[in-house]
C-alpha cells in the first residue's frame, strides 16, 4: 500500500483500490492537489468539521464512489446526492472491496449548514484493512486508554496521528497514543496547517525514539508518501 499525506489530516491510501480519508483541500494551503486531481473508490470522513469533510462530496461526485461517515453525518451527506454509507463507533463494513472499522475518538462534530451550526454525530477513528496492510487514522482527537484497545484488536502497520495542539493532541500526547498502539510506522498529522497548530514533527519524531521501541516515525512533506508492505 502506498501512503501520501496531502496535508492536515488527509490521506490517500493506494493499492487494489483507492481510499481517500478527510479530503480537506479547497482552503488548505499545504495542500498540494486540488479535488478534481483525486481518483477515488470510497472516501472517508471522520467527522463534520470543514477541514476533514472538505471536498468530500466534491470527490465523491466526481469518482461516482461512496462516502463512509457516522451515521447522523451520512445522512446530511445522503441530502446532497452522494451516496453515503453510514455506520458507527465498534462497526465494520466492507466499502467497494475495503474493510472500514469505526473506532472512537474525542473531540466536538458539527456541521455548518445553511448558515447555522448543526449535530452530525460524533467523532471517530478509522481502521482501514487493505491488501493486507491496516492503517489506523486517529481522527482529531486526545490520547485515550482504550487506544490500548485499538492497538491489541487491530494491530495497525501505520498509525497516522495528530500532533498540532490546541484542536487535538499535541506531541507529548501523540508520543502516549503511539506508546499504547504500537504501530510499525506512524506519521504525524494535524499540524502547521495554520499558525495556531504550528510544531516541529522532527520533536515529536524524537521523542517516539527515546520512549518506543520498534516503532519508525515517518515524517512526510505534502504530497510524499510511505510504501508499506
Amino acid at each position: 500500500m502506498k501512503v501520501t499525506w496531502l496535508g492536515h489530516a488527509c490521506f490517500v491510501l493506494e493499492g487494489s483500490k483507492t481510499v481517500v480519508i478527510d479530503p480537506f483541500l479547497v482552503g488548505n494551503p499545504l495542500a498540494p492537489v486540488k479535488p478534481g486531481d483525486l481518483k477515488a473508490d470510497v472516501v472517508l470522513v471522520t467527522h463534520g468539521h470543514g477541514d476533514h469533510l472538505g471536498d468530500a462530496v466534491e470527490i465523491a461526485r466526481n469518482n461516482d464512489c461512496p462516502v463512509v461517515a457516522i451515521h447522523e453525518l451520512s445522512r446530511i451527506l445522503s441530502s446532497k446526492g452522494v451516496e453515503a454509507v453510514g455506520m458507527n463507533i465498534g462497526g465494520t463494513a466492507k466499502v467497494s472491496g475495503v474493510s472500514v472499522t469505526m473506532v472512537k475518538a474525542f473531540h466536538s462534530a458539527d456541521v455548518e449548514e445553511d448558515g447555522g451550526i448543526i449535530s452530525a454525530g460524533d467523532p471517530a477513528g478509522f481502521v482501514v484493512e487493505m491488501d493486507g496492510v491496516r492503517v489506523y487514522h486517529c481522527g482529531d482527537t486526545d490520547v485515550f486508554m482504550d487506544m490500548q484497545l485499538i492497538g491489541e484488536l487491530y494491530s495497525p502497520d501505520v498509525m497516522l496521528v495528530p500532533i498540532g495542539g490546541w484542536y487535538t493532541m499535541g506531541i507529548r500526547e501523540a508520543v502516549k497514543a503511539v506508546e499504547l498502539v504500537k504501530p510499525k510506522y506512524v506519521v504525524p498529522m494535524h499540524y502547521n496547517t495554520f499558525p495556531v497548530i504550528e510544531t516541529d514533527p522532527e520533536e515529536f519524531k524524537k521523542a517516539v525514539e527515546e520512549r518506543v521501541e520498534g516503532v519508525e516515525v515517518k515524517i512526510l512533506r505534502p504530497g510524499e508518501s510511505l510504501e508499506v508492505q
